[in-house]
């Protein structure tokens, strides 16, 4: 069975609201090389009060949408937010409109991911510090590889 986007995300923030983690299947490429289409489960938790920190992954609204995407940096009011996927395209959002932070992923072959761990840690600053064209040419490569 199918829903919408609005009615799912409609439940996710209110499971969030109530203090609760919400789990669900990642669909796009928008987070590649780190989250798969279809394959990887991400498990994300209410914010609360807290700053939102450039790195991690946020759940957030966007035109209409609901996207998950890194937080790439801090203007002032606004928060800029990139796909790892995306070596040119950025959203633009207020902190009212981030919904959750991601704090663990689920692989198909069953391993758990922790956000907060070094080894994510590392992997994502490294990503994030690679030139737009670097990682264009390495989710080039990897598109023609593992599909």
């Amino acid at each position: 069975m199918k829903i919408s986007n609005e009615i799912f995300f409609d439940e996710v923030e209110r499971l969030l609201a109530e203090g609760l983690e919400a789990e669900f299947i990642l669909r796009g490429n928008s987070m590649r090389p780190f989250l798969h289409d279809s394959k990887d489960h991400v498990i994300v938790a209410p914010i609360g009060n807290e700053e939102p920190h450039v790195g991690e992954v946020y759940l957030f609204r966007y035109r209409g949408r609901h996207l998950l995407h890194r937080l790439h940096r801090i203007e002032g009011e606004e928060l800029v937010m990139r796909g790892d996927g995306n070596y040119r395209l950025e959203e633009r959002c207020k902190r009212a409109d981030v919904v959750a932070r991601m704090v663990r992923a689920h692989r198909p072959s069953g391993k758990l991911i922790d956000c907060s761990s070094r080894s994510w840690r590392t992997k994502s600053a490294i990503w994030c510090a690679l030139p737009a064209i670097v990682r264009r040419v390495i989710l080039g490569v990897l598109r023609r590889v593992k599909n």
